[in-house]
């Protein structure tokens, strides 16, 4: 009967079993924490960013319809300032060429930050392997 008990425990948790996790260790999952933490608030803003050059984009399309000498309102900080057509597109493409180069900017950044999350991943698991758990929900 204890030859039963014993391998159906098998490969199941056991809550009372050691793990001994070191200061490096925990130093690694403090910075695994971080730089996830950072990782997401990054994808926050690139989508923010996105949604940004998707309505310049947008902008751009509507004032093809408007007359050349038409006088065009242009967000610039806090104010609107108002311009011709041609200075307008101007703008609208200066200020998605900047959001498209803000935006390559995060996407690297996010590449470099899932890198080290991946070895830190890595190495987490092989030293505690299902006793910890690093997934992130909405992956």
């Amino acid at each position: 009967m204890s030859s039963k008990t014993a391998s159906s425990s098998k490969g199941t948790f056991q809550p009372d079993s050691d793990v001994h996790i070191t200061y490096e260790d925990q130093q690694k999952i403090n910075i695994f924490a971080k730089h996830n933490a950072k990782l997401e608030d990054l994808r926050e803003e690139l989508k923010g960013k996105q949604n940004d050059l998707k309505n310049l984009e947008e902008a751009s399309d509507e004032i093809e319809l408007f007359d050349e000498d038409e006088q065009i309102p242009f967000l610039l900080g806090e104010v609107f300032i108002s311009h011709n057509l041609p200075k307008t597109q101007e703008l609208l493409t200066d200020a998605k060429e900047k959001k498209k180069k803000e935006i390559k900017e995060i996407e690297s950044k996010c590449k470099e930050l899932g890198d080290i999350i991946g070895d830190l991943k890595s190495q987490l698991y092989g030293r505690f392997g299902s006793h910890i758990y690093l997934e992130n929900d909405e992956d």
